[in-house]
């Protein structure tokens, strides 16, 4: 007989050493030792603990028998239970009647029989799983057996059955679930919802991991009143690409008679030395295609689908693009020659470099072929030469400018009379300058800084009016375009001006963090002279002001967020636009928003979102977004959520418009989480996300 206080199963140099510590070790030698350890066993190999109260060796099994208030260890599961068997050549433990918990969460559970081995796989009988705390079992996983690898982070069970509130609302004679962010292949928890232009719908999608990098999803998607869609999707990364491409099929819809289908590709590379690719590729079947099938309307409104391919390089210097583009005309309302240009190809290039004295060349180019069935096509070219001497001094900068603009047209489909290679030569002179002062706040670590602009420009007039215009807009006024020098945006008009435009910008900043409390801005531009350059159909601008625009971004309160954009002038009605959107957040859990928007002759909009709670687990959400123009209710919905300690429900009725015509849509959506697993029934939390600014769908 002897006592020792250690034990070493295996030789110490071996990596795979067993340390058994006892309060007392009685020993018998002989053929088949025997050994019996009370007062307290603890073993260690690697980063795994088993303790208990007292053990058994058994050297015919080559194994350890726990008994009473056995424990294990590791750094992703804790088990208890009253016997145990450590098979310590195989790193195996079987234990019986135990209850475990994984890692730092909430997951736990309890199985007639558990057995782990030295690779973090666990193996359950008679299991019940749950993430809800001891005490509460509101929802509860039962199966015949289940598997978890707590490496790889998922888990497989046969015979399962899901349970709330102890009622049965699932059975799977198997399932694959996961105990982390780990990925892995299978079907993803199914999405039920109600439209009333689709009918009921089910969505079951089945996730595929093909590789650490590339995976796939593919959704069916039943339509009680058009059919059986099918959603598939491929993603992939490697180390200079990634992409996705994504299509959807309905081949017979029962309400309009036809396959109906979707289609899209985007994909980036990232090659050496400056250069990259992108495609860009989108297209549908039908132009009531999102609006039947997209599910909103910031998606039923879209106009034109991007089709481009493109290459473009970057360097400290130099940049160029090269590019063809084509779009899809998805709104029938759009005539013929409405529709934008494919540019067939399109090759554009910036240059600037630094010269002696301070001085900066910079050069713009660009040549382009427009084609369209209907109206004039062909190519344009552009050059533009610069030349500045941008001096820029603490506290105040100044920059004059020169520049040429020089531009050239072949075309094709002109009217009798027109020519075919008209040409425009302009010279541009611009003056930019401004001072960024700055003062110490009296009693507070903050700063305020009054930053005043000024950017005078002149382009004499030149006629314009037989040039085509392939791709050339007047812009909204905003900040940005009231000091461009171009009133125009693209170069088919370089518009005639001799004008001054004016801003000051104001700031407090907190020192401490550099937090931007307060910024407010406001600007004007003052004409000397009447703007005869003008697109077609548009009329000589004789105003010697342009509008004034305002901007205010208020962040002193911790709670309160305010923006504002105003934009106005002279006569009896001075509004020309404006936008202002208030958040008030005292907590993470009270979000409450205010938006109003107006553009004068064309809307006049109010929205209120919120969400916010109105008893300890109740929260009540929802989004009134009201056209006082129309006076009409452009999209409303409302709804509850409910959170416990392991489980939530989102309860939400949705009324809006669908359809660019202004046919209306309702839906229901009720979804239960069970946090840690998965949810059931509709995606309500991606309505909640999308409708109102700062909610998050994570329950706490």
């Amino acid at each position: 007989m002897e006592t020792r206080p250690f034990l070493a199963l295996t030789p110490l140099a071996d990596p795979n050493t067993v340390q058994l510590e006892a309060g007392s070790i009685e020993a018998q030698i002989g053929p088949l030792p025997t050994a019996v350890m009370s007062g307290g066993v603890l073993l260690r190999r690697d980063d795994k603990l088993a303790g208990a109260d007292s053990a058994r060796y058994d050297a015919e099994r080559k194994a350890l028998h726990l008994e009473g208030g056995v424990r294990y260890q590791d750094p992703g599961t804790q088990i208890h239970s009253e016997s145990a068997e450590f098979a310590y050549e195989s790193g195996r433990i079987r234990f019986e009647g135990a209850e475990f918990s994984l890692g730092s969460s909430d997951s736990r559970g309890a199985a007639e029989a558990i057995e782990i081995n030295q690779n973090g796989l666990l193996t359950l009988d008679g299991v019940e799983y749950t993430t809800c705390p001891p005490g509460s079992e509101d929802w509860l996983m039962q199966g015949k057996s289940i598997e978890l690898d707590t490496n790889r982070g998922v888990g497989t069970a046969k015979g399962m059955k899901l349970k709330f509130k102890g009622v049965p609302i699932l059975y799977a004679p198997y399932l694959s679930f996961p105990i982390g962010d780990a990925r892995k292949s299978g079907v993803l928890t199914p999405e039920i919802g109600s439209s009333g232009r689709s009918g009921n719908e089910i969505r079951v999608p089945w996730y595929w991991n093909i590789a650490p990098n590339y995976d796939a999803t593919i959704t069916p998607r039943l339509l009680t009143s058009r059919g059986v869609q099918i959603a598939t999707e491929f993603r992939y990364l490697t180390e200079r690409n990634e992409g996705i491409v994504a299509g959807d099929y309905l081949p017979d819809d029962d309400i309009i008679g036809r396959a109906r289908h979707q289609f899209q590709f985007e994909h980036r590379t990232i090659f050496g030395n400056g250069w990259r690719n992108q495609i860009n590729i989108r297209e549908v079947s039908d132009s009531q295609y999102y609006e039947d099938l997209g599910g909103s309307l910031s998606i039923s409104s879209i106009t034109h689908l991007n089709q481009s391919l493109r290459f473009d390089y970057h360097s400290e210097n130099f940049s160029m693009l090269g590019q063809v583009q084509n779009h899809q005309t998805i709104d029938d309302a759009i005539l013929a020659d409405q529709e934008p240009y494919r540019r067939l190809p399109q090759l554009l290039a910036t240059g600037s470099w630094q010269l002696p004295l301070g001085f900066r060349f910079g050069m713009d180019g660009e040549i382009v072929n427009f084609d369209r069935d209907v109206g004039v096509t062909g190519w344009r070219l552009n050059a533009a030469p610069k030349l500045d001497l941008p001096i820029s001094r603490p506290g105040w900068f100044i920059n004059p400018a020169l520049e040429f603009d020089y531009t050239r047209y072949d075309l094709s489909d002109t009217l009798p009379g027109d020519r075919d290679d008209p040409t425009r030569s302009v010279p541009i002179a611009s003056l930019d300058t401004g001072l960024v002062l700055e003062r110490s706040m009296n009693g507070s670590n903050r700063i305020q800084t009054i930053e005043p602009r000024l950017l005078y420009v002149h382009i004499p007039q030149r006629d314009q009016d037989q040039l085509p215009v392939f791709d050339t807009i007047t812009p909204d006024l905003n900040l940005v375009q009231l000091f461009r020098k171009n009133r125009f945006l693209g170069v088919d008009r370089i518009g005639d001006t001799d004008h001054v435009s004016v801003g000051i910008t104001s700031r407090i900043l907190d020192v401490s963090t550099g937090r931007e409390l307060v910024s407010a801005t406001i600007g004007q531009t003052r004409f000397f002279s009447d703007r005869s350059v003008v697109l077609p159909g548009a009329t000589m601008s004789t105003t010697s002001t342009s509008d004034y625009i305002a901007q205010l971004r208020f962040l002193v309160f911790k709670n309160v967020n305010f923006d504002l954009g105003h934009q106005w002038g002279t006569g009896a009605d001075p509004t020309t636009k404006s936008e202002a959107r208030l958040q008030y957040r005292p907590a993470d859990s009270k979000i409450l928003n205010f938006a109003y928007r107006f553009r004068r002759d064309s809307l006049e909009q109010g929205d209120l979102s919120w969400s916010w709670p109105i008893a300890t687990r109740w929260n009540f959400v929802g989004r009134y977004n009201f056209s006082f123009r129309d006076e009409e209710v452009l999209e409303q919905f409302f709804g509850l959520e409910y959170e416990s300690c392991c489980w939530g429900l989102r309860l939400v009725s949705r009324r809006h418009i669908s359809t660019r015509d202004g046919t209306r849509d309702s839906a229901f959506g009720l979804q239960l989480v069970l946090k840690g697993m998965t949810s059931v029934g509709t995606a309500a939390d991606k309505l909640l996300e999308r409708g109102i600014l700062g909610y998050s769908a994570d329950l706490r």
